[in-house]
């Protein structure tokens, strides 16, 4: 009876504190997924993979989620959390597995977001994940705090889309006094040409070209900035799709905590716009995080600091509960 109850407890203690090791391991792994009908890449990280879930959405569209070096602001972040990075449709890995084969509109690509979360749910046996957005992909996040706010235990919108038709404006109206300022003769030309609603994919990539400029950004490859504008036909209708929705009226209240990033000198997103947006928002909690030496590009110029907010000021607010 003794060796019997022995083998037991030792059956017993290695079911237990393997179940302990695996909860506490590591996981670096990149998947292939079904999502909306097509194969979709994503690459999920952490040093303890019982940590809860965090899925960052990036900008766009078009531009890879996966980044070769992913370091930059995850870090610490993988410390607290399984990130989970996103090659959405035609762009990065996914667009090398397959094009969609489908006409692309901004509700596929939301769509495509609540099926990615689902999945992440049910294979990490989770009832809510951390979402980030930043850019273009904070419309894809606004999406799912406005639909499915009980998937999310909050949702953060970094260099958030709030009324974009409103920032393009103030915007370009400060890109022509810039320009004219500077006596740019070339600026003053095709930013001449820009008009909000964007008519073509050329004003597209004539604002954003300048806009890169005005940021301290390097515009010497105008080959490849115009290439992603102007061959992309499906970039721009995408972006006046998504500009067209002012959240100040489609989105007046969510029903999750909600948390912005937002880069002082951003004029892409606009700072202003953002910050009245956020006044207006109704939600059980939120908060807004000023990036002062930021402009657009928040998770990169101050990947230090973004990282800080979530893991000392957002974190402890939740009680993780699987």
């Amino acid at each position: 009876m003794f060796k019997l109850f022995r083998n037991c407890y030792y059956l017993i203690a290695i079911l237990v504190f393997s179940g302990h090791c695996y909860a506490q391991s590591k996981i670096d792994t990149t998947e292939t997924v079904m999502i909306g009908g097509i194969k979709q890449v994503i690459k999920v990280t952490g040093t303890d993979r019982s940590k809860p879930l965090f899925l960052f959405i990036t900008g766009g569209p078009g531009l890879p989620g996966i980044y070769d070096d992913d370091t930059t602001f995850t870090n610490e972040l993988k410390k607290h959390f399984v990130i989970v990075q996103w090659d959405q449709r035609e762009c990065g890995e996914t667009l090398k597995l397959n094009p969609s084969p489908v006409k692309l509109t901004v509700g596929l690509y939301e769509n495509d977001t609540h099926q990615l979360v689902s999945y992440l749910l049910t294979q990490f046996h989770r009832k809510k994940l951390f979402l980030m957005g930043w850019s273009w992909g904070t419309v894809l996040g606004f999406y799912m705090a406005g639909n499915y706010p009980n998937l999310l235990y909050a949702y953060m919108a970094v260099s958030p889309v709030t009324n974009q038709f409103e920032s393009e404006r103030i915007a370009l109206r400060m890109l022509r006094q810039k320009a004219i300022a500077d006596n740019n003769k070339t600026a003053i030309r095709e930013l001449s040409l820009v008009k909000i609603p964007f008519e073509n994919n050329l004003q597209v990539y004539y604002d954003r070209k300048w806009l890169l400029a005005s940021n301290g950004g390097d515009i010497s490859d105008t080959v490849s900035l115009k290439k992603y504008f102007v061959d992309n036909a499906w970039v721009g209708e995408l972006l006046d799709k998504a500009a067209a929705n002012n959240l100040i009226v489609s989105l007046p209240k969510i029903n999750c905590p909600v948390y912005f990033f937002v880069g002082r000198k951003d004029y892409q997103t606009n700072y202003s716009v953002s910050e009245k947006y956020y006044n207006l928002l109704k939600a059980p909690k939120k908060q807004l995080f000023w990036f002062e030496q930021s402009g657009h590009l928040v998770p990169f110029t101050e990947p230090d600091l973004l990282q800080k907010d979530v893991i000392d000021q957002i974190l402890p607010q939740f009680k993780m509960e699987n």
